[in-house]
């Protein structure tokens, strides 16, 4: 059941990825809009092709009040090295897209009465950097998020702008770079080093992640 109420829906895209970002978005909608959401077939975006994603995705930022973080790898990285802890990061993350939409909400004089975002670690973690830059909204985290509505459009936000920014990225590099952290992206990071050296990881992905060691072995006929 849909808890009552305007709220803001947040979840990230990126985290399992090797490379490119990090990304979260939030979404503020309530109860009168999720017969909209329906109708433009708001759902949780691991279930929308990414061709798809991106027309929802302009449908959703037109019409609702919504904040996107994007944290390319090599801010990225530089981040994860000081806090050496993916769950911090994430919360901060979160913190600042729902700063941002209540601001917003502030603004337009929207009433905002609470945040859900998929559950990604422990919810005093996400209160405690929601309190940090002075920001104080009640917050839930659930597993499977994504069955509530607003948690579902924040999906299909930080996912189509985690496509459009692998796509960026592929451009830049002139390979297409894979999702995931498959044997595939191993390939991918074997030949990205051969061709540019090994500080382009630090550029194009998230060096903690294993994928990182196994691209350091470079193939030299990849």
């Amino acid at each position: 059941m849909t808890p009552a109420g305007n709220i803001i829906g947040v979840d990230e895209s990126g985290k399992g990825d090797f490379f490119g970002p990090l990304v979260v978005a939030g979404l503020l909608a309530g109860e009168s809009d999720l017969a909209y959401f329906n109708e433009i077939g708001v759902r949780d975006s691991k279930r929308i092709t990414d061709s798809r994603i991106s027309a929802i995705d302009e449908q959703l930022r037109a019409r609702f009040l919504h904040g996107v973080v994007v944290v390319m790898p090599e801010e990225y990285n530089q981040r994860y090295d000081k806090i050496r802890n993916l769950n911090v990061l994430l919360a901060d993350c979160h913190a600042e897209v729902i700063a941002n939409v209540i601001r917003q909400g502030r603004e337009q004089r929207v009433r905002v009465d609470l945040a859900i975002s998929d559950k990604f670690g422990k919810t005093e973690r996400l209160v405690s950097a929601l309190s940090r830059i002075d920001c104080r909204l009640r917050v839930e985290q659930l597993v499977r998020g994504e069955a509530v509505p607003q948690v579902a459009a924040a999906s299909i936000l930080a996912r189509a702008e985690f496509v459009r920014r692998m796509h960026e990225l592929s451009k830049e590099f002139d390979i297409e770079l894979p999702k995931g952290a498959s044997a595939q992206v191993d390939q991918v990071g074997r030949q990205l080093v051969a061709r540019f050296g090994e500080s382009v990881i630090e550029r194009a992905a998230k060096k903690h992640f294993k994928n990182y060691q196994r691209s350091l072995t470079v193939d030299l006929f990849g």
